[in-house]
């Protein structure tokens, strides 16, 4: 129905078409109303990310956490042990169901993390909007790594095939569905096999906690303000199907249209720069592509370093290495945002809209030439007042002891932030200096002055998307690792996690970081990249310093007194 139409019709129709066009909107047939398809469109677009949310919506993960973490300044801040904690014990027709998730609405389940040591063989429950008859009822590996709703990579196994080790041990799952409800979600995991862990003389290990270990993080996003979404049913996630296939074959390919391109090509001296300077009105960089030559080439992918500026806000500083995913690992890999190629091509897929102007410049800090080559690719971008800035903010912690002056671990920080904006990803690089797994820390992540964190996770193999301290590498859209030597021996690990769905809004702060929590006392070398999105006026606590990347990388053939 057309104003034309209308208008000619008189205010009789138009009354009529007024009626009408409510009714439609009433049921969901011609709004904004928040649906599975919805969501499953803006999980593949990656220009939305860089628009603050027009709902007003917030990031909560609920993980099987060790309960005994309260509060930084009080004991067990720091306990290990994230495994088989639920938030209750629930009786269900005569079955007993353990509750991992339970908020209200509106909201959607949006990444959906999960592995298990003599546990798996339990069935997962999802009960929407207070129904007592799940609308998922599956055991975990058909439902959040088999084929039941979705092909790879929305339910998958990133290292289906690896050795894994001691028996008893289940591969990872990652779940990218998107569940969406109206106004309660419940997830529960039933196995008879569960019994709460004690000593010999009967007293309970840990308060709350079940053996075999079942181990968890769900990522939800809840809408404060009112929104209309419309939860998901088995006949939605039938019908959605194909749009979910389709949707994985997307995420897979790495290929944008660019409709303006600035090549550049040159010979940096140490010390050198090369200065792209883009004078475009309402455009967005949506792909840096650059290939290295140098005599030291993972000294060159820490030591060449990228800086960016939009409209005269500098928002990246990092080396290239860390920057397009890879550290300084030779190995390729790929995901949604970044990519290194098996030619030693890299390339960077964020959306990087600015009003104006945008000037990138790499430096080389190295003490070598390198010959760099590259292309910038632009298009034009719908600027308007929720638009931000991109950001990559880097840091170096060299020869950091694995222990504080206690003998305990402590918090590393990925970024600060003061300001408005949605966080991103981040990427953790590692240098480890023996055999002993370095990865039992969690991510910890305060929004908007939280006391606790609304993301509070179990592990950082599991904040990255697979478990066990696997050293296999694998790509995945949203999490992979290129190398994994440093998990299991002496060397180097990069993982990085990259959010969509489950991007992190802030309204006035936020404080992202993780534990370093190491088996041995050892002194390690981590670089902590994070992605982000900001509006101006804002301030990071991360000051660029050069001479952290110039810093020699530790090679593994050094002798042992390293």
């Amino acid at each position: 129905m057309n104003r034309t139409m209308i208008s000619v019709k008189g205010g009789r129709v138009l009354l009529l078409s007024c009626l009408f066009t409510y009714i439609l909107i009433f049921n969901g047939c011609c709004d904004n109303s928040i649906t599975l398809g919805s969501l499953v469109e803006e999980m593949k677009d990656r220009e939305a990310l860089s628009y603050f949310p027009e709902d007003d919506q917030r990031h909560q993960q609920f993980s099987s956490y060790n309960r005994a973490s309260v509060a930084p300044d009080r004991e067990g801040w720091y306990a290990n042990f994230d495994m088989s904690h639920f938030i209750r014990v629930e009786t269900h027709q005569g079955r007993r169901e353990f509750v991992l998730l339970d908020t209200d609405g509106p909201g959607a389940i949006v990444r959906w993390w999960m592995t298990f040591y003599r546990a798996q063989n339990g069935i997962l429950r999802v009960y929407v909007d207070h129904d007592p008859d799940p609308v998922l009822e599956a055991a975990p590996r058909e439902l959040l790594s088999g084929t039941l709703l979705a092909m790879p990579p929305l339910a998958v196994s990133v290292q289906e095939g690896a050795v894994l080790g001691e028996e008893g041990r289940d591969y990872d799952h990652n779940f990218y569905v998107p569940l969406p409800f109206s106004s309660h979600c419940k997830v529960t995991y039933e196995n008879d096999s569960l019994v709460l862990q004690h000593d010999l003389e009967g007293t309970y290990i840990e308060e709350g906690y079940y053996w075999p270990d079942v181990f968890y993080n769900i990522g939800c996003r809840l809408y404060k303000a009112p929104v209309r979404v419309e939860s998901v049913t088995r006949e939605a996630l039938v019908k959605a199907r194909p749009r979910l296939d389709e949707a994985g074959r997307f995420l897979e390919a790495r290929e944008v249209q660019s409709n303006l391109e600035e090549a550049f090509k040159q010979l940096l001296l140490p010390g050198d720069s090369v200065m792209i300077t883009l004078q475009k009105e309402r455009c967005a960089i949506n792909f840096i592509g650059i290939e290295l030559e140098a005599m030291d080439m993972p000294q060159a992918l820490r030591s060449v370093v990228l800086k960016a500026s939009f409209d005269g806000y500098q928002t990246i500083w990092a080396p290239v290495g860390d920057f397009f995913g890879t550290g300084y690992s030779l190995n390729p890999h790929q995901t949604w945002m970044n990519y290194r190629d098996r030619a030693g091509r890299m390339g960077s897929l964020w959306v990087m809209p600015f009003r104006d102007s945008c000037q990138l410049v790499f430096t080389n800090y190295c003490d070598n030439p390198v010959n760099l080559e590259g292309v910038v690719g632009l298009k034009k971008y719908r600027w308007n007042d929720r638009s931000m800035y991109f950001g990559t903010s880097w840091h170096q912690y060299h020869r950091i002891d694995s222990r504080d002056e206690h003998g305990a671990p402590f918090d590393l920080n990925f970024v600060n932030i003061v300001g408005k904006g949605r966080y991103v990803g981040d990427q953790l690089t590692l240098y480890n200096r023996t055999y002993h797994w370095w990865g039992e820390g969690d991510e910890k992540i305060f929004v908007d002055g939280e006391v606790f964190p609304s993301s509070f996770g179990t592990g950082s193999e599991d904040y990255f998307g697979y478990s066990f301290a696997r050293p296999e590498p694998f790509s995945h859209p949203f999490v992979c690792q290129p190398e994994g030597t440093g998990n299991t021996g002496r060397g180097l690990t990069v993982n990085a996690r990259h959010r969509s769905l489950d991007a992190i809004p802030f309204h006035s702060s936020i404080s992202a970081n993780i534990e370093l929590w190491h088996w041995a006392n050892v002194p390690v070398d981590v670089a902590l990249t994070a992605y982000w999105y900001v509006r101006p006026p804002f301030e990071t606590n991360i000051v660029p310093d050069p001479r952290d990347v110039r810093v020699p990388i530790p090679r593994v053939n050094k002798s042992k007194a390293e």
